[in-house]
């Protein structure tokens, strides 16, 4: 989820994310952080404001004891241009990494740490040693967009971020790194406005971006640098926070600021739905894109993150602290399985 500060809702959310395999979440808060399982769902972490400050973002290390956090908010105990890593069992920060600018995103693999600031990337060896391995110039970039391919073991270590130009990602491949040295970034002109939001499927092989207009998702494949296919998620614009692929990559789901949460197929894109009049050719380009299989909206319509659960499920979790879970058909049927208040699941007088 991007822009926290733009997100900052009641009940003192700042931020939510989830983890490498869409399988938990962490909630940051004003109050500290919370770590979540999401089938089913249970609160498994909490750390108050004594340990944490108020934090602004977290990233989890699949379901392994680091965590690494940006502190932000209105009690930060820490300096936003430091991110540290928490070892749950050992019950203290180990690692510490601190830069001239504030950060505005970090990003993990079992082997390598990511930071992101307004004007540059950060790539460093994890978690031992953690040694800077090299630095990307970058564009603006306030909402701190990149993302990693999260399997050390799959075809492809990729890394993905805005490229200089405007609209444009950059694919580097960090397979293929050495202290001080990268492989050259490969551009990808992927819109003509800028970036809002980036995701990477499991393996590296495809990249999903949006622009700040955010009628359009395209999927690319990182491999061939081509467009595989163009989604339109409406015509009116709107501020994405989250894109996801499946686990398998046959699907994908984004989630906008109109609280409303679309479903792509990727792998039979015939499931999803043409435009009444792309037969008739009265439209042009704008038929040429593909509409959500299946969509629902999550009340009050605030924002929130969504990825794909088990058996063709799709969670949502929004700021305001609820937990939605639909179930998705071929013939774009969509209900409600499951509705929960996540921050209620374990009540704060227990810790």
């Amino acid at each position: 989820m991007k822009s926290p500060e733009a997100m900052a809702s009641g009940r003192g959310v700042i931020s939510l994310r989830f983890n490498q395999d869409q399988g938990c979440f962490s909630c940051c808060m004003d109050s500290g952080l919370r770590i979540y399982n999401v089938d089913p769902l249970v609160e498994k972490a909490h750390f108050d404001t004594e340990l944490m400050g108020s934090v602004a973002h977290c990233e989890m290390l699949h379901r392994t004891n680091l965590l690494a956090i940006v502190a932000g908010g209105s009690r930060p105990k820490f300096a936003e241009n430091t991110v540290l890593v928490y070892d749950d069992v050992a019950k203290k920060f180990v690692l510490e990494f601190t830069f001239t600018a504030p950060v505005k995103a970090v990003r993990l693999r079992r082997d390598k740490i990511v930071v992101a600031l307004s004007h540059q990337i950060h790539v460093f060896s994890f978690p031992s040693p953690a040694h800077r391995l090299f630095t990307i110039e970058t564009r603006e970039n306030s909402l701190g967009l990149c993302e990693v391919s999260p399997i050390v073991t799959a075809e492809r270590h990729l890394l993905v971020f805005p490229g200089h130009k405007l609209g444009s990602v950059q694919l580097v491949d960090l397979a293929n790194t050495e202290a001080g040295i990268s492989s050259a970034p490969v551009t990808i002109n992927a819109h003509q406005s800028e970036l809002a939001c980036l995701a990477v499927n499991q393996s590296g092989t495809l990249v999903a971006t949006a622009s700040s207009k955010g009628t359009l998702i395209r999927v690319w494949d990182t491999a061939k640098k081509l467009q595989i296919v163009e989604l339109r998620r409406g015509s009116d614009p709107a501020t994405l926070y989250c894109i996801n692929f499946s686990r398998d990559s046959e699907f994908l789901c984004c989630s906008s600021d109109k609280g409303t949460i679309h479903i792509f197929a990727l792998k039979d894109t015939r499931l999803n739905r043409r435009s009444t009049f792309s037969k008739m050719g009265l439209l042009g380009k704008y038929v040429e894109s593909q509409w959500a299989l299946a969509n629902f909206t999550v009340p009050p319509e605030c924002a929130c993150i969504c990825a794909f659960g088990s058996k063709s499920t799709v969670i949502a979790i929004c700021l305001d602290g609820t937990f939605h879970k639909y179930v998705f058909k071929a013939d774009g049927n969509c209900n409600r399985e499951a509705f929960d208040v996540y921050l209620d699941v374990c009540d704060d007088d227990e810790y």
